[in-house]
């Protein structure tokens, strides 16, 4: 898989989210709310909801406000439109980001993201910029409490995945985007754990960071943009040290 390990990013966006765990149900509330009026709210009918129920357990949100959220947004509960927004930019020595947005205010949203990479040595960029180098994948990781990589790579297969990881303690699995729910639900139906299924941004090349400001400033300029309800999701290029 490209010889390199994606958990080591995604696990440190978990455990940044952990940090501020109010968080958590306000982006993935908001994500459930655009998609349930688009989509309907219907889980049988509407996969994408499917996978953001299943986003939102994993992340141990209560199944009632899960509910409460689809409801409201089924219904006339909920006034606000959020719009989807992707910035690009250039964080340290000219590591490369994608902040993805859904917000109702793009005036705030825009200002704060310009503000966070101005004051920690980056730089925003136009449309275009760096997304050339990135390319969406459906990223699926289970815990390996043990498995049998063949018996894995024969289910992984079975469910429509292209190529996969097997780390100490996890197996990670690339597919399609749109095999993301399909792979989800037949490695759940299996027994497997999964950890995480998501569609993620992977960077075609990666930018190490040597100098200790530069990297004191790109975890700064991370940890801002993942704390602001604003933002969904950040992608980058930098090949973070191992921990």
């Amino acid at each position: 898989m490209s010889g390199h390990s994606k958990w080591n990013n995604i696990k440190r966006k978990k455990e940044a989210t952990d940090a501020v765990k109010g968080k958590i149900f306000t982006k993935i509330g908001r994500e459930i709310t655009v998609c349930v009026k688009e989509g309907g709210p219907d889980p049988n009918n509407n996969s994408k909801l499917r996978d953001l129920i299943a986003k939102a357990k994993a992340n141990n949100v209560p199944n009632d406000n899960i509910e409460r959220v689809i409801k409201k947004a089924a219904g006339d509960g909920d006034k606000n439109n959020y719009e989807t927004m992707i910035y690009e930019g250039y964080g340290p020595a000219g590591v490369a980001v994608i902040v993805e947005c859904l917000t109702d205010n793009k005036n705030r949203t825009a200002g704060d993201v310009r503000h966070y990479f101005d004051k920690f040595g980056g730089n925003l960029g136009t449309s275009g910029c760096v997304s050339f180098m990135f390319s969406k994948k459906g990223i699926v990781i289970l815990e390996n409490n043990g498995l049998d990589e063949d018996a894995v790579m024969e289910d992984v297969f079975e469910f429509g995945g292209d190529d996969l990881e097997v780390n100490e303690e996890t197996v990670e699995i690339e597919c399609a985007p749109e095999a993301v729910s399909a792979l989800r639900e037949g490695l759940t139906g299996k027994g497997y754990n999964v950890l995480s299924a998501e569609v993620e941004q992977i960077p075609s090349t990666y930018t190490a960071l040597a100098d200790e400001e530069q990297i004191k400033k790109m975890n700064l300029l991370l940890e801002h943009l993942e704390e602001n309800d604003d933002v969904q999701n950040v992608y980058h290029n930098w090949e973070m040290p191992e921990e």
